[in-house]
Formats: structure tokens, C-alpha cells, sequence
């Protein structure tokens, strides 16, 4: 009997063992194959971005089990070249690169959506063109953006294709997302402005601007575009998320869980989480531009079906050279990643 009970007990404590170690097996399986990410933005103080200084305010990365690195550029187009010359490994930047960069031979692709409208908003001065009729107005005239080559940029020539005119008739300036741009309009510096909020609406409680387009909300944007036009997503190279899936799964997750916060949070949890310089000096304005955007988040990270082919229609209206190029929307995003970090923050 004596003899049985030895035998038994090394048996018995190795399938105690047995579940520790097949759970640790699991974790580390599932762990990130990279624990630090470089993270591109242009204009990342604009609630454009705002899921993504959510999701790095809350620590949502860090549960995931990521050491995020975010820098911030003067513009989307600065923070994409930061990921062309490898920088950066990720952008929180404008859908339409996506595109842009497969016409030109580079496999890019989102995997989370941040806004489901662009909120981007095309305006003259008051000042230098108080006389302004029609976008004919505009010909010869500078139109600040947040930095030539971004999203700005691109939705202010669709503007101006509308009219007639195409981006040489104009010059664009780059005049950033925040105060530079407020101070830019005032001081004459340009004529239009293409930009966000909070910036739009301290100029328009001024009465400073007149506003030609508005895609802040989700029937203005589907008025203009005919259909859903993504806004903001997080992006990288086709090679970074086939090479490294749990690291691009975990960020999902992060951005995921700062969608669905955004979605039930106070106007005193915005104040409390976001960095005092975001607003401009005037919480009252900053919450009355969040009010007038919020619905433009996406509630869940999901790129609709009808986006990307809308996305390449609009570009396709003002860049002649992507008519003669085969363009594969369904390579320019995925769903796989939103999909199941929705599973989980259900």
C-alpha cells in the first residue's frame, strides 16, 4: 500500500502541474510578438484622433500589453512618411492613404476605423473674400490645410473639383491643427481653410469663416459623398500585420475599448482625459465642437462595406492618374482584428 502511494503521488502532483503549465503555454502564445510600437499622427490634439489619445490616456495599450510610442506630426501626409521611411510601424491617419499608396505599388492597410465621417470642414475667410459667391472665387487664392498631401488637402480639391477648378489653381499652405491655424486665417495669411474641430468651431463662434462643406456629421457626409466615407483609422504595411497578427490584435483590442468608452462618456470624462492644451484655452468651445462630432465616431472599429469603394470614387474625381489604375479596396482594410476585439468588449 506504502509502495502504491509513492507511485501515486509524483502522478498526482504532475496533473496538478498539468493546467498551470498549459495555461502558461496559452499566455505566452498569446502574447505580442512586439511589445513596443511606434505609432505616426498628424494632428493627434483633434478629435479626429481623439479614439487614439483615449486608448493611450487609459492605459488600454498597456493592458494589452503594449509600450506604445506616439509622435506627432504637423499633418497625416508627415506622419505617412514617417511609416514609408519605417520610423513608424503604425499611423492613426486618414483612410485615403491607403489607396493613394496601393496605386503606387505599397501594400498598406487599416484595421481599425476611428471615425465613420471625415469632420473635416472646407470654409473661406470672412475677411479676405467677404464677397465670396462661388468656389470660382477661390482661383488663385491660398487655402491653409493642416499639411499639403493630407486628408485636408485631399477632401479641399474634391471641393474645388466641384467647382471646376483643380489643386493647381490654387496654393495650399500648411498651417497645422490648433492655434497656428486660428492665428493663420486671422492675420490674412490665406483666403480658405480646410481643417477640424476644435479649430472650425472657435472660428466659426467668431463668425470668422463661412462654410462651404461640413462632414462633421453623418448625414452631411453621406449627402456629399453618397454613402459612408471613412474617416481616421489605424494603418501599417501589409508585411507588419502578417508578421506580427497578435501585436495588431492587441492594438484592435486597445482602440476597440477607447470606441466603446467614447461611446457612454460624460462631457466631464472627456475634460478629465484629455490633455489641457487640446483645449485651446475654452473648455465650453472644446465640448460644444465634441458635441457637434461626436456622432462621427465609430462605434465599434467596423470599416462599412460601402467605405473604401467610396473613398476611391472621391480621389478618383481630382487625381487623373488613379482612372488607368487597378485598385483592390478589399486589400485596403480588414475587418478580422475589430471583429474579434468586439468579442470581447462586448
Amino acid at each position: 500500500m506504502k509502495q502504491n502511494l509513492i507511485k501515486v503521488l509524483p502522478a498526482l502532483a504532475l496533473s496538478a502541474l498539468l493546467p498551470w503549465f498549459s495555461c502558461g503555454a496559452q499566455a505566452q502564445s498569446a502574447a505580442p510578438e512586439k511589445t513596443q510600437v511606434s505609432i505616426a499622427v498628424g494632428g493627434k490634439n483633434l478629435f479626429y484622433y481623439l479614439p487614439l489619445t483615449i486608448a493611450e490616456r487609459l492605459g488600454y495599450f498597456k493592458e494589452e500589453g503594449l509600450d506604445v510610442e506616439i509622435s506627432d506630426f504637423a499633418g497625416g501626409s508627415k506622419a505617412l512618411q514617417a511609416l514609408v521611411g519605417g520610423s513608424a510601424e503604425v499611423v492613426s491617419g486618414a483612410f485615403e492613404h491607403t489607396i493613394d499608396m496601393q496605386a503606387k505599388g505599397q501594400n498598406i492597410q487599416a484595421f481599425v476605423l476611428q471615425g465613420r465621417a471625415p469632420q473635416i470642414v472646407f470654409a473661406v475667410s470672412n475677411s479676405t473674400l467677404p464677397n465670396y459667391k462661388s468656389l470660382a472665387d477661390l482661383k488663385g487664392k491660398k487655402i491653409g490645410v493642416t499639411a499639403p498631401g493630407s486628408s485636408t488637402n485631399i477632401l479641399a480639391n474634391f471641393v474645388l473639383a466641384k467647382g471646376g477648378l483643380k489643386p493647381s489653381d490654387v496654393s495650399f499652405v500648411g498651417v497645422g491643427t490648433s492655434a497656428g491655424a486660428v492665428t493663420a486665417l486671422r492675420s490674412g495669411q490665406i483666403d480658405a481653410i480646410s481643417n477640424l474641430d476644435p479649430v472650425i468651431t472657435m472660428l466659426s463662434q467668431k463668425n470668422e469663416i463661412k462654410i462651404i462643406s461640413d462632414t462633421r456629421t453623418l448625414k452631411d457626409t453621406k449627402s456629399i459623398y453618397g454613402g459612408n466615407m471613412p474617416a481616421a483609422v489605424l494603418y501599417a504595411k501589409s508585411s507588419f500585420i502578417e508578421a506580427n497578427p497578435r501585436t495588431t490584435q492587441a492594438l484592435a483590442n486597445a482602440m476597440v475599448h477607447a470606441l466603446k468608452w467614447l461611446q457612454t462618456a460624460s462631457n466631464s470624462d472627456i475634460i478629465k482625459t484629455v490633455p489641457e492644451n487640446y483645449l485651446l484655452g475654452d473648455r465650453a468651445l472644446y465640448l460644444a465642437a465634441w458635441l457637434g462630432v461626436k456622432e462621427a465616431m465609430s462605434p465599434d472599429g467596423l470599416m462599412p462595406n460601402d467605405g473604401p469603394p467610396n473613398a476611391l470614387k472621391m480621389l478618383q474625381a481630382f487625381e487623373p492618374e488613379l482612372a488607368d489604375k487597378k485598385i483592390d479596396v478589399s486589400k485596403t482594410y480588414t475587418n478580422a482584428f475589430t471583429q474579434k476585439a468586439n468579442a470581447k468588449f462586448k
